[in-house]
């Protein structure tokens, strides 16, 4: 499956940014897809993840109440909607795929994306 991330920009911290991810080349349902970040100097970490079915969603703590995740498969596309953003949430947001398993460890993913950066001013 091949991942395309978008929707990355320059915001003012408290601001908000949509993240998306279009997903194509295998069936979107097939896969459950996570959000991962990597500021300069820092390893890459998860942010927030969601089954192949939307019913189930996970979040880093330091995201949790201000981000939230979600899919729409028939438009074979997974969202993160970003709220109340911080400083500390620049860095360059990857979408990743993985058809199995429960980890949501980076070492897990089976496909990611080209990231798209996102940069939060004080």
């Amino acid at each position: 499956v091949q991942l395309q991330a978008s929707g990355g920009g320059l915001v003012q911290a408290g601001g908000s940014l949509r993240l998306s991810c279009a997903a194509s080349g295998r069936p979107f349902s097939w896969y459950a897809m996570g959000w991962f970040r990597q500021a300069p100097g820092k390893e890459r970490e998860f942010v927030s993840g969601i089954s192949w079915s939307g019913g189930s969603t996970h979040y880093a703590d330091s995201v949790k109440g201000r981000f939230t995740i979600s899919r729409d498969n028939a438009k074979n596309t997974m969202y993160l909607q970003m709220n109340s953003l911080k400083p500390e949430d620049t860095a360059v947001y990857y979408c990743a795929a993985r058809q199995r398993g429960s980890s949501w460890y980076v070492d897990a993913m089976d496909y990611w994306g080209k990231g798209t950066q996102v940069t939060v001013s004080s």
